[in-house]
């Protein structure tokens, strides 16, 4: 069954208000920008120069639609989690005097959504290393010369496979700790304390993207890089 929970609609919204800040900023732009439109304009420029800073121009223009999708979407639902509506606005229990249930809740504190985000790059990163190599991209796994050809593919595709366990649980523990600090310090001190751990928030949910992203790029070039036999290859051809 399809259950809609906070997280959810916490994802939802991130979304909405993405979109429309860049519909806003993009459509009527001008030589001269707005504010909003140089704002954005300044975030996407950032973006694509770190992306294309580490793959170039060649792999950087394909890559950066999805990277930098990746990023605005942690980085938002970060720093919306932040606004007060988010920890004032649910429902309470019968007979409580709090709120038991929020109607927000970042979506990168339930698992699901930062397993949904590492199934995405995982299957960017493998789907490129394909598209370059074509089946050649599969000779990194499957090695068939000697027992310890056969063991280090079989390292390599645990190795493959333990980057959806690390994206997941990175960005979820990150985010997820995150929140429970910043709810017990708003409890224990004064109004005015807990100003500074929401800079510290909004610090690490733009650190928290750039990681996510960052790792996804890293990931994608080892994967359209030249492997072991292909260098042998292009080494021969350079010496003909």
């Amino acid at each position: 069954a399809f259950h809609v929970t906070n997280t959810l609609v916490s994802a939802w919204l991130t979304t909405i208000v993405v979109l429309l800040l860049f519909i806003g900023g993009t459509r009527k732009m001008r030589l001269i920008p707005g504010r909003l439109q140089s704002v954005l304009e300044m975030l996407i420029e950032a973006l694509y120069g770190f992306v294309t800073g580490v793959v170039g121009e060649r792999f950087g223009r394909p890559f950066f639609p999805i990277l930098a999708t990746i990023f605005i979407f942690v980085a938002f639902n970060a720093w919306m989690a932040l606004l007060p509506i988010y920890q004032v606005v649910g429902f309470k229990a019968e007979g409580s005097e709090y709120i038991t249930t929020h109607l927000l809740r970042s979506a990168a504190t339930d698992i699901n959504m930062p397993m949904a985000l590492a199934i995405i790059a995982f299957l960017f990163i493998e789907i490129w290393g394909f598209k370059v190599h074509k089946f050649g991209y599969f000779k990194e796994f499957i090695r068939l010369g000697n027992p310890i050809q056969l063991f280090i593919g079989l390292l390599e595709i645990i190795s493959h496979l333990s980057r959806l366990v690390s994206f997941t649980f990175r960005l979820f523990g990150n985010m997820l700790a995150g929140e429970i600090i910043l709810l017990m310090i708003t409890f224990l001190l004064i109004f005015t304390a807990p100003l500074a751990f929401y800079m510290l928030e909004i610090l690490v949910g733009g650190v928290q993207a750039l990681v996510f992203m960052g790792l996804t790029l890293v990931f994608a070039l080892l994967a359209v890089s030249p492997h072991e036999g292909e260098h042998e290859e292009h080494d021969g051809a350079v010496a003909h």
